[in-house]
């Protein structure tokens, strides 16, 4: 890990007006994330923990601050740009797997690198190489309803690899998975750290965070606590 940040949040808020009332979903938050950090998100329902994720994933713009991704601007770049940072520097893993039903393993995991136009035949080598690092070699031609839900989200995990970003982002991944499928999920996050990725994860349980070794708790939309 090096010191050098890989995210920085200055002075981000994120409100929603709401007839009389606004919402502040984030107040003025600064934070800093280095390269190689293993963070998790913590806070109860409502305090603006998914919020964080989808800003810094750039699925959501602020109402003020600045957001910087390997010290880009995100708010200087246009919507091209945009949709180049998040497919080239980061990695999505949702807690409801988000896959494409009809499809094999194999094709959700090649489906961001054919939006980053590799030819299929790469497509369909790095997609591989990507099941088999989370052991699924033996799974590639299943579609998501013949898979456990443990192999549901190992495509998912899979799918955020391909693209080799420095990012993954996963919003409550061990959610919907049993304890015991969960603790298998926290040990690929911990090798995909180990491999040099910053890791960022929204997380309401306690035992998940314990796994991460920065811990940031939210609260009415402002960090409280940075362990």
């Amino acid at each position: 890990m090096t010191a050098d940040p890989v995210i920085q949040l200055e002075a981000l808020k994120k409100y929603y007006v709401m007839g009389e009332f606004t919402i502040k979903a984030l107040d003025d938050v600064t934070l800093t994330i280095t390269h190689g950090e293993y963070t998790a998100i913590m806070g109860p329902s409502g305090s603006g923990k998914s919020t964080m994720m989808h800003l810094i994933g750039c699925l959501d713009t602020p109402t003020a601050g600045n957001i910087y991704i390997d010290s880009d601007d995100t708010s200087q770049l246009g919507e091209e740009d945009l949709a180049y940072l998040r497919n080239a520097k980061i990695g999505f893993v949702f807690q409801q797997f988000n896959l494409l039903m009809k499809m094999t393993a194999l094709d959700n995991v090649m489906t961001p690198l054919m939006y980053a136009g590799y030819p299929l035949r790469e497509r369909r080598d790095i997609a591989e190489s990507a099941l088999e690092q989370v052991g699924l070699a033996d799974r590639m031609k299943h579609r998501p309803n013949e898979l456990s839900g443990g192999q549901k989200q190992r495509i998912a995990i899979a799918r955020a690899l391909v693209n080799n970003p420095s990012i993954i982002l996963a919003d409550e991944p061990t959610g919907a998975l049993d304890t015991v499928t969960g603790e298998q999920i926290m040990d690929l996050f911990e090798q995909i750290n180990q491999q040099g990725k910053t890791v960022i994860m929204v997380t309401h349980d306690p035992e998940v965070s314990s796994r991460c070794r920065r811990t940031i708790h939210l609260r009415d939309g402002k960090i409280v606590e940075d362990l």
